[in-house]
């Protein structure tokens, strides 16, 4: 309740500092009314020199500037990107000071020439606020003014989740991405509250992926070995009507040195580049015909010492001859529908020579643990020379698309 901060009246333009002065005045004219009544007995009643003098005096100390807030004092519901402002008539601000019922100050700007006050940073949500501010008049007298009032409560909250990770290192094809429990309407106010830095110069853009999820990507990959800090800044932030963002959050990351991995389906090899220079080659089995590796540039979305794979995540039921269901060590994640890199200690007489899988791209033991050590989530595997193509959303597919395009999804693009 506006209470607990204490109230004042409705026109928030009188104190208790005035109401002692208008107190004091009172006493002072009793004194020079008594005293009138004593000395005159049936004489006028029109004052006496000496006694307007007084009651002049009193009505000098009382000062001509008057302090007026907006929002007025007592109102409630007020948007958390509400314009704050303390204005004065006849006279010049001297000091404002808004704080919200935990005590956090709000930052303004007084003009120059003290004839306002402004607040530089948005409220907050479901919070009661005390604004107050002392002005003074030509003739040097001051006076103080209190208005209390207080933001809604949104009926929905936005919340995120985020990857990668606050502290994680990841590969330098790991997008941002941002996911949301509530559809973003607004997409433009909650894309102006994601700030990326980067300490390796780069050009990146957000793209939004669909209503719920938006995705950050350089031009290029990121640099090795960088230092990367998002900004979460939606608290106080309207995604959709009466949906609110109510936190603030920063994810830092780094990334780790470059691993791109080419693999070429009709030469059956997937080459592995460390930093622009070639580490290994690899000889490998992708898939058959009817399950054919989907060509396109991937990016590692999880790794598995050990992976149970059942065919039927795939659609290939238990009376199907293409039935499998095996313990498959050392994979990588490449796509959401199951194509992973990974050892295949039963397929070694078909690595570089033939093509038998079903879509993953399988390897001998040892590369297999070479590569799984040496690869970060984030890490790009691109495949080369397949005619299956990769579908947009199907893991990380953020650099199967064009600059151009990419710079069209984003809600701030001029």
């Amino acid at each position: 309740m506006l209470g607990d901060l204490g109230g004042v009246p409705a026109d928030g333009a009188v104190t208790v500092r005035q109401r002692r002065r208008s107190f004091r005045r009172s006493a002072v004219l009793g004194v020079v009314a008594a005293a009138l009544l004593l000395t005159t007995g049936c004489q006028s009643t029109n004052h006496t020199p000496a006694a307007q003098a007084a009651a002049d005096a009193v009505e000098d100390r009382t000062s001509a500037a008057k302090i007026v807030f907006q929002p007025a004092t007592s109102a409630m519901d007020v948007r958390p990107d509400a314009a704050v402002s303390v204005s004065v008539t006849d006279g010049k601000l001297t000091s404002v000071n808004l704080v919200d019922d935990k005590s956090r100050s709000v930052p303004g700007t007084l003009a120059a020439d003290g004839s306002s006050w402004t607040a530089t940073a948005p409220l907050r949500v479901a919070r009661q606020y005390r604004a107050s501010g002392t002005a003074v008049d030509a003739d040097g007298r001051t006076v103080d003014a209190t208005a209390f009032f207080a933001t809604l409560k949104p009926k929905k909250v936005l919340e995120t989740s985020i990857s990668p990770l606050s502290g994680s290192t990841v590969g330098v094809g790991m997008p941002i991405v941002v996911r949301f429990n509530k559809a973003v309407k607004d997409r433009a106010a909650v894309e102006g509250g994601l700030a990326v830095q980067s300490k390796k110069l780069i050009e990146g853009s957000w793209s939004w992926i669909s209503d719920t999820e938006v995705h950050y990507r350089p031009k290029t990959y990121w640099p090795a070995n960088n230092r990367v800090t998002l900004d979460v800044q939606l608290r106080g932030v309207e995604a959709a009507r009466d949906l609110w963002g109510m936190k603030n959050r920063t994810i830092k990351f780094s990334t780790a040195s470059s691993m791109v991995s080419v693999v070429n389906v009709p030469r059956h090899t997937l080459t592995v580049y460390r930093n622009g220079k070639r580490a290994r080659t690899i000889p490998v089995s992708t898939g058959k015909a009817g399950f054919l590796t989907r060509n396109g540039t991937k990016v590692v979305l999880e790794k598995h010492t050990l992976k149970v794979m059942d065919a039927t995540t795939i659609g290939i039921g238990k009376s199907d001859p293409e039935y499998y269901r095996l313990d498959v060590p050392y994979a990588l994640r490449v796509t959401w529908s199951g194509e992973f890199v990974h050892a295949a200690p039963w397929s070694t007489g078909s690595q570089g020579r033939a093509n038998v899988s079903h879509g993953c791209v399988g390897m001998g033991m040892s590369n297999a643990i070479w590569l799984f050590n040496n690869t970060h989530v984030g890490d790009v595997i691109k495949v080369v020379g397949s005619p299956r193509t990769l579908e947009p959303g199907n893991g990380y597919t953020d650099w199967n698309v064009s600059w151009d395009k990419w710079l069209e999804g984003s809600a701030l693009s001029s």
